[in-house]
């Protein structure tokens, strides 16, 4: 399916690998030119090049992390005026509420918030200017059900699609949408150092933890990236203006509520 976005520019972050990845390489078989962040300098530069061979785009690497604002700098002055925004950050150590202090809460937000905002307050007057932009949050199915032993990714990720949810009201009228994905339990993305972390914290089996979350997945399967990328392409679709401010499940079934 065409998504007119051939000639389009996209800003892609933690692109290097997993998801980020797969949604850079499904942008770019669309025929939109990239520019990809990520903290791997070496990785980032040898997948930037493979995307350009095999989709014939330019695409531009940027190593640094996006809590750096120095890093976010050097992204907006790579490209200054992406149609595309792509938000994708790894998520803060895993753990329940009582295992941090507040020096961890803090820098979790400043990462998870508070960086991200201001990336898309960057890009977000030249969207507006232009009456086109899609801005797409990578977030977690914890956002729909909060898991216990994720509790500084629960609040940082509730916290940057409430403010993204508010904003994606203010720009609708010119042309921008906001919309979140969420993912749950895609291979290869964190899958292995998920299970790793809980087995450690909880004296549990890594593969029995790996085969009762599969077990609880009616598809019968865990997600795979391009999959993922098929979906958030479609979000940011030349002609799909009227679908913003959604938060969008993709878990093969696994949320069991109605909302």
């Amino acid at each position: 399916m065409d998504l007119h976005l051939n000639g389009k520019t996209a800003m892609v972050c933690g692109a290097r690998t997993g998801l980020g990845h797969a949604c850079a390489a499904a942008l770019a078989a669309e025929g939109v030119a990239l520019t990809l962040l990520s903290r791997d300098a070496a990785g980032l530069a040898a997948a930037a090049a493979g995307l350009a061979d095999a989709h014939g785009v330019p695409v531009h690497p940027v190593a640094g992390d996006l809590a750096d604002p120095a890093a976010r700098a050097a992204l907006i002055a790579a490209c200054p005026a992406p149609d595309i925004l792509i938000l994708n950050a790894g998520g803060p150590p895993p753990g329940d509420a009582t295992r941090f202090a507040e020096a961890d809460w803090t820098a979790a937000l400043a990462a998870g918030v508070a960086a991200q905002i201001s990336l898309v307050n960057a890009v977000l007057p030249g969207m507006r200017a232009r009456r086109f932009g899609r801005i797409v949050v990578i977030s977690s199915g914890a956002l729909k059900a909060p898991l216990p032993f994720l509790a500084l990714s629960n609040a940082a990720r509730a916290g940057l699609w409430s403010a993204l949810k508010g904003l994606s009201r203010q720009v609708a009228a010119d042309g921008v949408t906001i919309n979140a994905l969420l993912p749950h339990a895609f291979e290869p993305d964190r899958l292995a150092s998920n299970f790793a972390n809980r087995a450690r914290q909880s004296d549990a089996d890594a593969g029995q933890l790996r085969a009762a979350s599969l077990a609880a997945i009616p598809a019968g399967r865990f997600g795979q990236p391009e999959e993922f990328a098929i979906m958030c392409a479609t979000l940011c679709h030349a002609r799909l203006g009227y679908l913003t401010g959604q938060a969008i499940l993709l878990d093969g079934g696994h949320f069991t509520g109605v909302l």
